[in-house]
């Protein structure tokens, strides 16, 4: 099974509707890193959840490089996102309330053929894991994609490795 879901973003904190875009996405564990890692760009994520729900509901707070964001997710399989950034104060007035709910990673973008796969090195109670995320743009070529030999297990669709479970665990 592969995981899907809508992303809507919004810029600023206006609610009108800027993209619709339907993604699909397979995430692997890794057997090793592949060469010249740090040559590439990477960014530090420090995320935390203001609120999880029945449905797949998540509220979450994201703090990656400088951008600052608050994202609302809903659903499981396809799955509707709503993202606004926010300025330093919203985002420090919002992020108390996210205790005992985060989670830090680095996150890579490492070129693969026609995709970015996105590697997350975890910090803090996770260290030692890392994760690698590919998004496609359809069906077709998520199920068509041949990972490089140093993916290991495909773990799409594991909730033990979803960022929510991670955060709360």
């Amino acid at each position: 099974m592969f995981l899907a879901f809508t992303k809507i973003r919004l810029a600023g904190m206006s609610m009108a509707k800027k993209q619709s875009v339907r993604e699909i996405e397979r995430k692997f564990l890794l057997k090793r890193f592949p060469k010249g890692l740090k040559k590439f760009p990477h960014d530090s994520i420090t995320q935390g959840y203001l609120a999880v729900g029945p449905g797949g509901l998540q509220v979450r707070l994201r703090k990656k490089g400088s951008v600052r964001s608050l994202a609302f997710k809903r659903g499981k399989g396809i799955r509707e996102e709503r993202e606004i950034r926010l300025s330093v104060e919203q985002f420090e007035a919002l992020w108390p309330a996210t205790a005992g709910r985060r989670l830090s990673k680095v996150r890579y973008d490492v070129p693969w053929k026609e995709h970015i796969i996105e590697i997350d090195i975890y910090r803090g109670r996770h260290a030692g894991l890392v994760v690698a995320e590919v998004e496609f743009d359809n069906q077709r070529s998520c199920a068509a994609f041949e990972p490089p030999d140093w993916l290991g297990r495909d773990v799409t669709g594991k909730p033990k490795y979803s960022n929510v479970a991670l955060a709360l665990g």
